[in-house]
């Protein structure tokens, strides 16, 4: 009992150290806000101290991933200008923070709790939502085709909620499957290879059940982040410019409430799509366990 609280206990400094150099950084450079690099440290720890190399190991890769993207190229035209109707931009905040690793962390302390292999499955079908959402967002931005809206099919300008375009549904599959091709590659590490074997059933098969639900679930969850968006979210007029907005304020003046549920802001919308796809891919789990 003493060595299981020692090595809890080492888990715990070694989470807080290695979290707050990356929240440091990742704040230096813009990428997190003072709450969001605070979130990020009591995050990072809790994954750290509570899961294996692929719960933390996923959270790094969807954080590494979104951050890139959302750097790059982030001088384009099109993206500035879609990014304008934006309630949150790049720099995530706590509320940002938490709506993307809130119920991964509460996965993973379950796991901790009560072992079960689909904890580890809606763990990596949350993820997957959340990263396939923001590669959507960030790289579905700088599509030349307009997008269109997923209720009704019409045109919709850039940044619109609920607006989708190819280039963005393609990436939004693409950082699902990236999210699977990470959890089955931390699943292969010497320390996790029974774990891998055993529940999850070893070898190349396992490996691409677990890219596929992946898939699944995180594209789902993007498209039901696009389906609340455009249905649910709360919507604004900007007074000053006219133009639709997810912000309360723009333009430095309040704008007016337009439609959708006030409540149901972007980082709830994130939260509960992500809730969607954990669901899914726990489904999917029940299958391939």
């Amino acid at each position: 009992m003493a060595g299981i609280i020692d090595e809890w206990w080492l888990r715990l400094l070694i989470g807080l150290l290695f979290s707050g150099l990356a929240a440091a950084a990742a704040y230096r450079s813009r990428s997190l806000s003072g709450s969001g690099a605070l979130s990020a440290v009591i995050m990072g720890t809790g994954f750290v101290t509570l899961g294996e190399p692929v719960w933390f190991g996923v959270l790094i890769a969807f954080f590494l991933s979104s951050t890139f993207w959302s750097k790059w190229k982030r001088h384009a035209r099109t993206k500035s200008e879609a990014e304008a109707k934006y309630q949150k931009t790049g720099r995530r905040d706590a509320g940002q923070v938490w709506a993307n690793g809130g119920v991964g962390l509460l996965l993973c302390a379950a796991y901790a709790v009560w072992p079960d292999e689909g904890w580890l499955y809606a763990y990596i079908g949350v993820m997957a939502a959340v990263n396939a959402d923001t590669w959507a967002t960030e790289i579905g931005a700088l599509s030349r085709t307009a997008p269109r809206s997923i209720v009704s099919g019409k045109p919709v300008s850039p940044g619109t909620s609920g607006g989708v375009t190819p280039l963005g549904s393609a990436a939004a599959l693409a950082g699902a499957a990236f999210i699977g091709a990470v959890a089955a590659l931390l699943l292969a590490l010497p320390q996790q290879a029974d774990a891998a074997a055993g529940a999850l059933g070893g070898g190349a098969a396992a490996a691409a059940g677990i890219i596929a639900a992946a898939a699944a679930a995180g594209l789902a969850g993007a498209f039901a982040d696009s389906l609340l968006g455009a249905t649910g979210q709360a919507m604004f007029r900007c007074q000053v410019c006219g133009s639709e907005t997810e912000r309360a304020e723009h333009c430095g003046r309040a704008a007016r409430h337009l439609r959708g549920f006030a409540a149901l802001d972007n980082d709830r919308v994130n939260l509960l799509s992500s809730l969607v796809a954990g669901l899914l891919a726990w489904a999917i789990g029940q299958l391939l366990l």
